[in-house]
């Protein structure tokens, strides 16, 4: 009995092999940090890409033909109150909520057979993303009487949006955001929403644009 005594105190003071066990709980720890601040690096370099994409997508789309059907090529006149004087072509639009027609907001989802989503995904398609396309590219067009008059060409600000693009980990940070928001984690690779990020110009030449 003594010697079995003896031999369970010598195994209770023995170390050997501690250093290993305590590795093993800290290796993961630090691989989970190191890969993750591969990540958000990555994170932070997309996103300041794609905001230089969002500038140069919208100063195209600016100079070129509408991405989206149905933007008007002109100012039509609006509805003239009866027994008054039609205003004359070269007015302001701005000067009163008749002289022009009104133009509703168009908005268009980027396309492959539009010749200026094309074109701007050609230009942008370097600094986009793993996994965008064309598609996730949004183009509105919005009326601004100030920019505008009576049977001259339609001058719409043009916004150019990046939208419906998830941002994808290398390591198990994307599953845990995920719980953390709730969600039910998607496996290896699986990301969170990128933000959606935008640009605004108003149109110069828009309905004869074709070389800037």
């Amino acid at each position: 009995m003594t010697g079995f005594l003896h031999i369970l105190r010598r195994f209770w003071a023995d170390e050997s092999g501690t250093t290993l066990v305590e590795l093993a709980f800290v290796i993961p720890l630090f691989l989970l940090l190191f890969f993750g601040l591969i990540d958000f690096g990555r994170m932070g370099a997309e996103f300041v890409m794609t905001d230089k994409a969002m500038q140069i997508a919208s100063r195209i789309a600016v100079v070129r033909p509408a991405a989206c059907a149905g933007v008007p090529a002109s100012n039509a006149r609006g509805a003239t109150p009866v027994g008054t004087v039609p205003p004359r072509f070269g007015t302001p639009c701005s000067a009163g909520g008749t002289v022009c027609a009104a133009t509703a907001t168009i908005t268009c989802a980027g396309a492959t057979g539009n010749a200026t989503a094309n074109e701007i995904w050609t230009a942008i398609a370097p600094l986009m993303p793993a996994g965008s396309s064309v598609a996730n590219l949004s183009f509105r067009y919005e009326f601004d009487p100030a920019l505008n008059f009576l049977g001259g060409p339609y001058v719409p600000v043009v916004t150019v949006e990046l939208t419906n693009l998830n941002f994808a980990f290398v390591t198990p940070l994307g599953n845990l955001a995920a719980l953390a928001r709730g969600a039910v984690p998607g496996g290896p690779g699986w990301g969170v929403p990128f933000p959606a990020m935008s640009m605004s110009l108003p149109a110069e030449d828009l309905n004869l644009g074709e070389n800037g």
